[in-house]
């Protein structure tokens, strides 16, 4: 994607060793220097690229890390130090609970201090990378901070992962050791690295950390976070301490207290990992390991908090719009409920606000290289006309600028793309020093020698000086010749009282292209009904050509939309409409109506599936009840489940009619 409009550019070096690429004709920020290389966007971006693998050659020559060269110290502290200040202040308190344990701050610190000294007996120190392949729980914890006091970066690795995914992530990391749960050697063993099968014991209070300090500073690699690359190759951002720890203290967030319990639900290769992590070690907080949310959603949450006293959680968007639909008071028990990573509806947050729940609701935005969340928004009302909730403003110490092509600030109220400058901003992408370079740019407004991150969001700068998220600059389609942002179209339809989610995407190819709206529907409304919503709301070449019924809207193990399923999902839609046969005889007729009403759905043919349309038993005892109302047949409930095929049901409903006669 360009983020210059000049063709020519020049490869720009700042005090750090940064480098990247910047527009000839464009004033050079401070703090930043030519490095004499200047050509093409692309020929830029290759010699940042040879220049990082001269580097990495030396580095191995003179037996010296990554981290050799950084700023000494820098700007902000380290996560080691973060967690003695805790435990100092609060050793005696318990730390992280899993099912079958509970670690004090002090016993945490000691069990890692164990591990810290092993590693480093072992040579691992700055410079080295860890991975973690265990089962969530307690000793996740003792092995973060074990890896951190070595002055290594740890790499988190989700158990749950296909093996393909889980050995692109050890094998790219570089990680010297693998940490992983007793017994899952075998899994690992045709990678390269040592693989100790290792789990945390008791420690005495008198036990020894690393053989002198590590070299911990500021600067210094503490993770690895993997994130989807548009190539559809994962890449590794590689986030520092002082990002860290500028995240885990902000100010700008409700504060955590000792005595509060985080929910961890998210998957350990996610940056919400992060908050569930360092916010609760930074502030004296108990980590206190729940079962995935995906498995939550199909348990009684609000039972769940309760029973375990949780009283601060980040919980996916998606998660959030999907639980308040069924259990309004869900979120009840919760003193802080964080949400982010999607788009917040405004009728999820009437229903939040308008429930039992009367804690602090936060709405937060930030990429995985802006550290988790740069901006941040908390949501104390939803005006009934509101047709977006705001993503708010910069936390502390993060800088957010709304800029057009030619990284000019645009107006208020018009949209561009977002960049990120300040102390969130990461490192780089591991072993990517052209995406790098390309990324992340010199920062013309913050202090001199600084990068901000281009997010490759629109958003736009509204009332009050509050970001709005629009959607994002490559999801920009042309319809009928209209430049179109499916996420404006979100916006809109999202005035619509009775939808619960919704997702627009682009399908089709040139001329072909149009819009399609997958829908989470509210009873009483159609998809025919939406449509004449939408034409009353937007412009026709806006307006969705296919409104697609959902029981949700499918999410990834993150919590995130998973636009791979829905693909799936609009191409069995375009397979059925394809094959659509039409009703003809009064039974199928009544049918269709009947099933569009219950199910939402649209031109329903004789061949559809009941329950592939999204039906289900509730559902079912409905139609059967309307049956013998309208018609006065009488239609067991076996008889629907044994012909959820329309043409089926409906000569069994036929034929009950020529009884009914015939008696």
């Amino acid at each position: 994607m360009e983020h210059l409009s000049s063709p020519a550019f020049r490869l720009v070096r700042n005090g750090a060793g940064q480098v990247s690429v910047w527009a000839v004709d464009r004033p050079l920020p401070d703090g930043w220097a030519d490095t004499g290389f200047a050509g093409s966007r692309a020929e830029c971006l290759d010699d940042a690229r040879v220049r990082a693998a001269s580097a990495a050659s030396a580095r191995a020559e003179s037996d010296a890390g990554d981290d050799a060269g950084r700023r000494a110290g820098g700007v902000g502290g380290t996560l080691v130090r973060l967690f003695a200040e805790t435990v100092a202040r609060h050793g005696a308190l318990p730390a992280v609970t899993d099912d079958t344990r509970t670690l004090t701050y002090a016993e945490l610190d000691r069990r890692s201090d164990v591990l810290a000294a092993r590693l480093a007996d072992h040579g691992v120190g700055a410079g080295d990378r860890v991975a973690i392949y265990r089962r969530r729980g307690v000793d996740v914890f003792v092995a973060m901070l074990g890896v951190l006091k070595a002055g290594a970066a740890y790499v988190a690795v989700d158990a749950r992962y296909p093996d393909q995914r889980r050995d692109l992530m050890i094998e790219a990391s570089g990680a010297r050791v693998t940490l992983a749960e007793p017994g899952w050697a075998d899994r690992l063993d045709h990678l390269a690295g040592e693989v100790w099968q290792w789990c945390s014991e008791p420690a005495p209070a008198d036990a020894a950390g690393p053989a002198g300090p590590a070299r911990v500073t500021a600067d210094s690699a503490a993770c690895l976070l993997f994130t989807s690359g548009s190539s559809g190759t994962p890449k590794a951002v590689v986030l520092e301490h002082r990002n860290l720890v500028l995240f885990g203290a902000n100010p700008a967030l409700p504060p955590l207290h000792p005595g509060d319990r985080t929910g961890q639900i998210s998957s350990l290769s996610f940056d919400a990992f992060h908050f569930e992590t360092w916010c609760s070690f930074a502030h004296g907080a108990e980590v206190v390991v729940l079962p995935p949310i995906t498995d939550l959603l199909t348990a009684d949450l609000q039972r769940e908090l309760r029973r375990r006293r949780i009283t601060a959680m980040l919980v996916p968007t998606m998660a959030v719009n999907q639980v308040i639909k069924e259990d309004r008071d869900a979120f009840a028990p919760l003193r802080i409920l964080h949400t982010g990573g999607d788009v917040l509806l405004p009728a999820t947050c009437r229903d939040v606000l308008g429930s039992a729940f009367t804690g602090r609701f936060v709405n937060l935005y930030g990429p995985t290289e802006a550290t988790t969340a740069c901006t941040a928004y908390e949501v104390r009302d939803t005006k009934e006309d509101a047709t977006a909730v705001p993503i708010g403003v910069p936390v502390d110490g993060a800088t957010a600028y709304v800029l057009d092509g030619d990284l000019d600030p645009v107006e208020p109220g018009r949209s561009g793309e977002l960049y990120v400058g300040g102390g969130g901003v990461a490192r780089g992408y591991h072993d990517q020093a052209a995406l790098t370079a390309e990324r992340f740019l010199p920062d013309p407004f913050g202090v001199p020698g600084s990068r901000m991150y281009a997010t490759g969001d629109l958003v736009r700068l509204g009332e009050g000086g509050l970001l709005e998220f629009v959607g994002r600059v490559d999801d920009q389609v042309k319809i009928r010749g209209y430049r179109v942002e499916p996420g404006e179209v979100e916006r809109q339809l999202s005035r619509h009282p009775l939808i619960r989610e919704l997702a627009v995407t682009a399908a089709g190819e040139g001329q072909d292209k149009h819009l399609v709206a997958f829908v989470v529907l509210d009873e009483g409304v159609t998809p025919r009904e939406l449509r004449a919503f939408a034409a009353d709301l937007l412009p026709d070449y806006m307006v969705p050509s296919s409104f697609v019924t959902l029981p949700e809207i499918p999410a990834n193990d993150h919590g995130k939309r998973d636009w791979r399923r829905l693909d799936e999902l609009l191409e069995e839609h375009r397979r059925r409409v394809e094959q659509y046969e039409p009703p003809r005889t009064e039974a199928e007729r009544y049918l269709a109506t009947l099933w569009e009403e219950l199910l939402g759905a649209e031109r329903v043919g004789v061949t559809d599936d009941f329950f592939a349309l999204g039906g289900h038993s509730l559902l079912a005892f409905r139609a059967q009840r309307r049956i013998r109302r309208d018609l006065r047949v009488t239609v067991e409930f076996r008889d629907l489940l044994d012909n959820s095929v329309l043409r089926e049901l409906a000569s069994v409903v036929s034929r009950r009619q020529q009884e009914r006669v015939a008696e």
